[in-house]
């Protein structure tokens, strides 16, 4: 498969595919962002904007080239939105619905995109299962917040094709971007390590051993820059856990990986972190 990658298409007006949209906008690709939810829509677009105006704000951006990438960016609820030469999927952790997404898309693009996957830990063989063009699937795993993590997980599929990963490393590279390759086991290579820097923490909570904020301020005193529970709120509680519980149940439930209570009952209350005003900590939803 040999493809000029010129536009973009993101599925998922969330947080993930907000930072995607703003890298690639930023580097000149033409950028498209899809969400059926079109409150989603509209709050992504707003978002998008506000954190263009912080780079301004901030120095790190003029207004005319902020102005610039911001033009490059649209965003809607039709589905057709989705034909593009790289369409990057960033919607819920759900095997499922990432299937059912690609097989659309593939449709819509009559099998000429390469479609990649930003899973934190689902099986991208998997997820390119019941595609007819599976080698034209890879997974393409950034971190949170996307526009500032430099780090790129490149998953291979088993029938993801050469020429795919090497235009997703290009890519990648080309929206200033710093690739690792990951093998297509739970969790990749990030995921995996991480899982116990939270499932330990919520652990020592769970056991009443300290606090969260404790936990927080020894992370931070230790040289993190935010501490375990600061990071789950930033990233959803509700996106941790799934995370959390993918890698669980792909590592046969090893006790290690074991999902805690103290996110279930978090998310059972609605506390999903900053997007929701709270979490382990209260945030204001001006």
């Amino acid at each position: 498969m040999d493809i000029e990658i010129k536009t973009i298409a993101i599925a998922g007006a969330g947080t993930m595919g907000q930072g995607i949209a703003i890298s690639c906008a930023l580097a000149g690709y033409t950028t498209k962002i899809f969400d059926a939810n079109e409150s989603a829509c509209e709050r992504g677009f707003a978002m998008i904007d506000k954190n263009f105006k912080q780079l301004v704000e901030k120095g790190k951006l003029d207004a005319v080239a902020s102005a610039q990438a911001l033009s490059k960016i649209t965003i809607s609820t039709e589905v057709v939105q989705l034909k593009a030469d790289l369409v990057l999927e960033a919607i819920a952790e759900n095997l499922e619905a990432k299937q059912n997404l690609f097989k659309t898309t593939e449709e819509i693009n009559n099998g000429a995109a390469i479609l990649a996957t930003n899973t934190s830990s689902l099986s991208v063989t998997k997820i390119a299962a019941g595609l007819n063009y599976p080698a034209h699937c890879a997974g393409l795993h950034f971190f949170n917040p996307a526009h500032v993590m430099k780090l790129v997980e490149v998953v291979a599929g088993e029938r993801t094709a050469l020429s795919v990963l090497t235009a997703l490393k290009a890519f990648a590279k080309s929206i200033g971007k710093v690739t690792v390759d990951a093998k297509d086991s739970p969790g990749f290579i990030v995921n995996r390590v991480a899982r116990h820097f939270y499932v330990e923490s919520l652990l020592a909570v769970e056991k009443n051993a300290t606090s969260f904020e404790t936990v927080d301020a020894l992370m931070r005193a230790s040289g993190f820059r935010m501490g375990p529970f600061e990071l789950m709120d930033l990233i959803g509680i509700d996106v941790n856990y799934a995370v959390t519980e993918s890698v669980y149940l792909g590592f046969n439930k090893a006790e290690k990986f074991r999902p805690s209570p103290v996110q279930k009952e978090k998310i059972d209350n609605a506390e999903l972190g900053r997007k929701s005003g709270k979490g382990f900590y209260a945030y204001s939803q001006k």
